[in-house]
């Protein structure tokens, strides 16, 4: 079976945890993902400035772990990531940032990679509101 998996929770959400367990699950079980779409607050997910206490655990790590260990389609919605400063080289430079702060294995493109991941999934999973 093929998921295709969103998340709209922010790090500090538990549903980001949730998210990444149910997506070790679904590759443990021997099914596939499509892709993964960050959404709203998820895109924090991609930034590489957070830091965690030392007796935390680094969720935002975990998922950049999980998705190059198996090379993952992660896509992070743009005009999300743009709202709340999450900018990959090429949106640093559009915009004049002094600074990008994601890079991959994330993908900073359109809703329409959600759009397009629905299409060729047998299974769509949402977590967060």
């Amino acid at each position: 079976m093929n998921f295709a998996i969103a998340l709209l929770a922010g790090p500090q959400d538990p549903a980001a945890r949730s998210a990444l367990e149910f997506a070790k699950a679904v590759l443990s079980s021997g099914h596939q993902i499509s892709r993964l779409f960050f959404y709203r607050d998820a895109v924090h997910l991609a930034s590489q400035l957070g830091v965690q206490p030392q007796d935390e655990s680094d969720i935002a790590a975990e998922w950049r772990q999980f998705i190059a260990e198996h090379q993952l389609d992660a896509v992070v919605c743009i005009a999300a990531a743009l709202r709340r400063g999450v900018l990959d080289a090429a949106e640093a430079k559009r915009w004049s940032r002094p600074v990008a702060n994601t890079a991959t294995p994330w993908t900073l493109s359109g809703l329409g990679q959600w759009v397009d991941a629905l299409q060729s999934a047998d299974r769509a999973v949402t977590f967060g509101t």
